[in-house]
């Protein structure tokens, strides 16, 4: 492309007063020892195997919930479960609002099968991190998932006792549950 003569001139103008850059940086190419990449590798791989094998757990879990399991569970307007050998206290305990939940799960909005897996994933995260009670808000909706949760729940080993929610903590769109924890 050739320019016209006015245009260099215009060029030069425009520049005229500007510093010529002086380029004396220079970054020497990042040199890694052998060693040090090794230690990387066995690191991430460790870090991957623990995640595998949380994710295994986690799928453990979610095995005990059946769709096609149905409990015996009372059917008076509060829903509730004991599990067999426990005091008879808790459920009052429970219904009064004496344990404090120390995990929320909110299921507004979820799927029967995302619900699930967020079920899932709470147990595995009340068992891993010692959590005697959790709350579950599953709304009014539909009633599709209260009516499923307490199902679900019966049938984990670990939950000792279920209870509708008191005001303070959901009401009749939350569930409490104890969960049985290492002592």
């Amino acid at each position: 492309m050739n320019l016209e003569q006015d245009d260099i001139q215009l060029f030069r103008r425009e520049i005229r007063g500007a510093k010529k850059l002086k380029q004396d940086t220079y970054v020497e190419p990042r040199i890694v020892e052998p060693r040090k990449v090794a230690a990387r590798i066995k690191t991430a791989a460790a870090k991957q195997k623990q995640q595998n094998n949380e994710l295994v757990q986690q799928q453990d879990i979610s095995f005990y919930f059946s769709d096609q399991y149905e409990p015996l569970l009372e059917q008076d307007s509060k829903v509730r479960y004991l599990r067999a050998g426990e005091d008879s206290h808790l459920l009052k305990q429970l219904r009064r609002g004496d344990f404090a939940p120390e995990l929320f799960l909110d299921l507004h909005g979820l799927t029967r099968e995302q619900a699930k897996a967020e079920l899932a994933a709470l147990l595995y995260a009340c068992e891993k991190e010692n959590v005697f009670c959790a709350s579950i808000m599953t709304g009014y909706g539909t009633f599709a998932l209260k009516q499923q949760i307490p199902r679900w729940l019966v049938q984990h080993p670990k939950v000792r006792a279920l209870h509708q929610a008191p005001k303070a903590w959901g009401g009749d769109a939350a569930f409490l549950i104890l969960f049985e924890t290492v002592t």
